[in-house]
């Protein structure tokens, strides 16, 4: 399963294959190996058109979730930086070099919104807007309506859906979060490349808001 899988990380077959196992734990289908392709498939788009280290950004891809918090954890914020310290202890045991690791390290560390850290690199700021691109469009809104039912939200507030008349309330109702956090992600992209990106599927989630409440 994971040489096959590994493949679809081309040209980072092997290293792919080496970290897969490491990338995900936990049972959260919005953060498990489906997605960190899609991430690395955003980022290539990324790298290919603003450059970088490939090798480092591909492991920063990789190992960018490999430690699991919930979405309603306390330590949600914390996420990334316990992410990024396993990430370093596993490319230490593979015998990468210690500019590299701390790379890779910073990359993982600055992807996360919740964390709230600015990214100085060129691979943290390409990691940060491939995440992010997962997080709207199509994608974003399937992945927030799932992390919604896991967390036992409802769809939506059926007296004010768009919450006109009251605070918004991500953890009660599922498409609070749009306006919360999803429409708000466009404007932080780091790269040009992902700013265009993020417009076409800044749009997208507004049109799936869109048809949501026209059935409703």
């Amino acid at each position: 399963m994971t040489v096959s899988l590994a493949a679809a990380f081309s040209p980072y077959e092997k290293l792919a294959q080496t970290l897969i196992p490491h990338a995900t734990e936990g049972d959260d289908g919005s953060h498990d190996i489906a997605h960190i392709l899609r991430v690395f498939r955003n980022a290539l788009r990324i790298h290919e058109k603003e450059g970088g280290d490939g090798r480092v950004l591909a492991a920063a891809v990789l190992l960018h979730d490999c430690v699991a918090v919930e979405k309603n954890s306390p330590l949600r914020s914390q996420a990334s930086r316990l992410a990024a310290e396993k990430a370093a202890g596993i490319l230490a045991g593979l015998g990468w070099v210690e500019e590299d690791i701390a790379a890779v390290a910073h990359a993982i560390t600055t992807h996360s919104f919740s964390a709230n850290i600015t990214p100085e690199t060129l691979e943290a700021k390409i990691l940060q807007d491939a995440d992010r691109l997962d997080a709207i469009g199509m994608v974003g809104a399937a992945r927030c309506f799932y992390i919604a039912g896991r967390m036992g939200s409802g769809l939506y507030d059926p007296a004010d859906p768009l919450g006109k008349e009251r605070p918004l309330d991500d953890k009660a109702f599922a498409i609070d979060h749009f306006g919360i956090k999803l429409f708000k992600l466009a404007d932080g992209f780091q790269t040009a490349t992902g700013r265009v990106l993020a417009k076409e599927r800044h749009e997208r989630l507004k049109t799936v808001l869109d048809l949501f409440v026209d059935e409703i």
